[in-house]
């Protein structure tokens, strides 16, 4: 076997492996001695046919295919033993050629992470934003859920709740057929047509009316794109929103605990503010994770990004499967091949995996661990917060590779806790060092 390294790149080896013919004739051998104990050969008991009768029997090619199968894995361990390759991954195999039997190989190689000089960062936070319109919105919201809809005796406006019966087909087949449908007439609202809550504006109760219309192009149903759709509706019923007044009574009825209006704006207040800390923490963090990973440089393996995409429409699938829904039918709706659809999730993962090199880094260079008891805290903290199958939850995080994983997000947020001191210049290690300095 004669090994080439062909170059070393993107955190990969590029290595030719041309096997000798003795070897390939070796594992054509083994290949004619496991095959021939297991095929029925007229004429031959089992396993004592000669190997020129094994191979017309299942073709030279059937048995030219098994040799090969099983001198590439044998071949490739000795040829990363050879180069001292460590790989972190499977290798891509290509057969370059069969005569003689030559393939290429490209290992994936451990990422190479090198830091910044993190320990000086700083990022400035942003100042919270917190605007009364933000609180006068959210009460109107409030109004809005504790609304009643009374019947009115006139022709149907925007905003308006209605029953309605409706009849509708595309291409001649049924696309919407239902009864006693309750619909609230949303002007530009796209369901289930754009333009249908328009057509029912100005109609009466009782009234029927027939109507076209046709999807656009970039319908986000993408098999409905272009296609036109034909409609039959009878309103059957006509209600308008009647708002409650903004008095004490409201604010009571909203929460039994306050007893006027302006307790109401306060709490409202206080939960937007609550709200915005926490977005204004999370805006922060992913702030500083990009400026460390702005200075560091990393290069790792394009199967890590592809294990990513995996992982990511592993995560989709299940969700899809929860709503009833099939992969294939994801993907029609998006109007996309699988391959479009990771290419677009391509710029994300790679981006998942560089800050997690940069932070498992960063981890390892601050020596920050976690502990069996932080690791059960977090466990109890999760079961508490469920609502149901606690037992069953616990019994799962519990799991060794549910604690591993749990280990690994609790190191994840203490690094990230480590950076977010440093870049507002609060961390202890980082001020003791700048004094020693």
């Amino acid at each position: 076997m004669k090994v080439t390294n062909d170059k070393t790149e993107n955190s990969q080896a590029f290595m030719t492996i041309e096997m000798e013919p003795s070897e390939v004739e070796e594992s054509l051998e083994a290949s004619y001695y496991r095959l021939v104990k297991k095929t029925n050969i007229p004429g031959f008991r089992k396993g004592k046919a000669p190997r020129a009768i094994l191979e017309r029997y299942i073709g030279t090619e059937s048995l030219f295919e098994e040799a090969i199968n099983n001198l590439i894995p044998q071949a490739y361990e000795q040829a990363i033993k050879k180069q001292n390759i460590e790989p972190i991954a499977k290798p891509h195999i290509d057969i370059a050629q069969t005569d003689p039997v030559i393939f290429k190989v490209t290992v994936p190689l451990p990422p190479t992470i090198k830091l910044g000089d993190y320990h000086h960062l700083k990022v400035v936070p942003e100042p919270l934003k917190l605007a009364e319109d933000d609180v006068n919105i959210a009460i109107e919201q409030l109004r809005h859920q504790h609304a009643i809809w009374e019947p009115v005796e006139r022709p149907v406006e925007f905003d308006d709740l209605i029953f309605l019966d409706l009849e509708s087909s595309i291409d001649g087949k049924p696309f919407m057929n239902q009864e006693g449908i309750q619909y609230r007439v949303v002007r530009n609202y796209l369901f289930p047509a754009p333009g249908f809550a328009e057509q029912l504006s100005g109609m009466r109760r009782d009234e029927e009316k027939e109507f076209k219309l046709q999807f656009p192009l970039d319908f986000p149903r993408g098999e409905l794109a272009e296609k036109e759709a034909w409609f039959k509706v009878r309103v059957t019923e006509i209600k308008q929103e009647k708002l409650p007044e903004l008095n004490d009574e409201f604010a009571t009825e909203i929460n039994p605990d306050l007893k006027t209006l302006d307790s109401l704006r306060e709490q409202v207040a206080t939960s937007f503010r609550l709200k915005a800390e926490e977005r204004a923490k999370i805006d922060f963090e992913e702030r500083v994770i990009e400026a460390v990973v702005d200075l560091a440089k990393v290069e790792f393996p394009p199967i890590l990004t592809e294990m990513e995409i995996d992982r990511i429409l592993i995560e989709r699938l299940r969700y899809l499967q929860r709503e009833g829904r099939s992969f294939e039918e994801y993907l029609s709706s998006k109007n996309k091949t699988e391959e479009e659809l990771r290419g677009e999730i391509r710029p994300l993962s790679t981006k998942r995996v560089t800050n997690s090199l940069v932070l498992g880094k960063i981890a390892e260079e601050e020596k920050i661990e976690v502990n069996d008891t932080e690791i059960e805290a977090d466990i109890e903290g999760m079961v508490e917060s469920a609502t149901d199958n606690k037992d069953e939850l616990n019994k799962f995080l519990n799991t060794p590779q549910s604690r591993e994983s749990i280990k690994r997000s609790l190191i994840s947020r203490k690094t990230i806790q480590r950076l977010v001191e440093i870049a507002k210049g609060s961390d202890i290690s980082n001020k003791i060092m700048e004094a020693e300095e």
